[in-house]
Order: C-alpha cells, then sequence, then structure tokens
C-alpha cells in the first residue's frame, strides 16, 4: 500500500510547504525507502534526518503502517482565522504596505496585525501575526538592505575609477 501525503499537503501544491508538511513529505519519502528495503542510514541521508528519527519511524510504521506517520490534527486552541481568511490576509500584503495606507513600503508584525485586523476583524497579538506569517503562510523574516538615501552609485563607482587607484599608489 502506498502512502500518501494527507489532504492538507496535497491540496498545498500551488504554495510553498509549511514546516508539518514539509515533515510529513519526508515521512512519506521514508516510508517509500523503508518498503524498497533501505537502511535506517541511507534513508537519515536521502531524507535529510539522523538515524534514531528514522528508526523512530520505522518503529511506528511496523507497529500501525504508513498511516502511523501521518500528520495529527492540532490539539489545543483552534485558530482564530479560518482557511478563507487566511487567503485573504495573504492577498493584502502583496499590494504593498503603502496601498494599505502606510508611509513607507516596509512590513513589521505591528502593521500585519493591523492589516489583519482591517480584512477580517479579528485581533492579533504579535505572537500570532508571527506564527501567522511564519506557520500559516510560510513567509520568513526578511530585513530591508542599509542604505543611506543620499547614495549616489555613479560617484561611488567615479571613486573607485579615479580616486581609489591614486591613493593607493601614493604620491
Amino acid at each position: 500500500m502506498a502512502y500518501r501525503p494527507s489532504p492538507s499537503a496535497a491540496d498545498a501544491s500551488l504554495l510553498p510547504l509549511s514546516r508539518p508538511q514539509l515533515a510529513e513529505a519526508r515521512r512519506v519519502r521514508a516510508v517509500e525507502l523503508f518498503e524498497e528495503g533501505g537502511s535506517n542510514a541511507e534513508i537519515a541521508r536521502a531524507v535529510g534526518v539522523c538515524v534514531e528519527s528514522v528508526r523512530r519511524w520505522r518503529g511506528a510504521w511496523e507497529e500501525g503502517g504508513a498511516s502511523a506517520l501521518r500528520r495529527r490534527a492540532a490539539t489545543g486552541r483552534p485558530p482564530k482565522l479560518d482557511d478563507a481568511q487566511v487567503e485573504t490576509v495573504r492577498a493584502a500584503p502583496e499590494r504593498g504596505a503603502q496601498a494599505h495606507g502606510f508611509e513607507a513600503d516596509l512590513w513589521t508584525l505591528e502593521r500585519v496585525g493591523a492589516v489583519v485586523e482591517r480584512v477580517t476583524g479579528v485581533v492579533l497579538s504579535r505572537a500570532s501575526v508571527w506564527r501567522l506569517l511564519t506557520g500559516r503562510l510560510g513567509w520568513s523574516l526578511q530585513r530591508p538592505e542599509r542604505r543611506a538615501v543620499e547614495r549616489d552609485e555613479s560617484e561611488i563607482a567615479r571613486w573607485i575609477a579615479h580616486e581609489w587607484p591614486r591613493i593607493k599608489k601614493g604620491p
């Protein structure tokens, strides 16, 4: 019996995989390699995990089959945003921060939280905004490059071409 990813992992083919989906994809590949008779060390190298993880997965697979390695539903409090709201939030930042009335086109957790509240009516803490961005949307932290506004690339190139060789050689 071939192992298939859970529907939530399969439906995400157009979107970047979240960490839980990536982990499940590793286990899916490991099951395929178990069925081919691969050793724990070979499988660990192939899927990029330690041998101990493969040993645990093999034990679970031998006892409960491929379904024992499926992702389990999250326990605890349900998320404040449903999937439709998350997709609405996903589309909003793509228009840029200035399109949402912010002065600079730079996203911060506070700004994303304000847009989430405006678009969905749900108030999220900074920590929840971070989990939404990194967990459910699969985004990562990107820091803007620090450069002076007055920076003149042509003047820098001229200085490197003419002044630097003169200074380097000496009088």
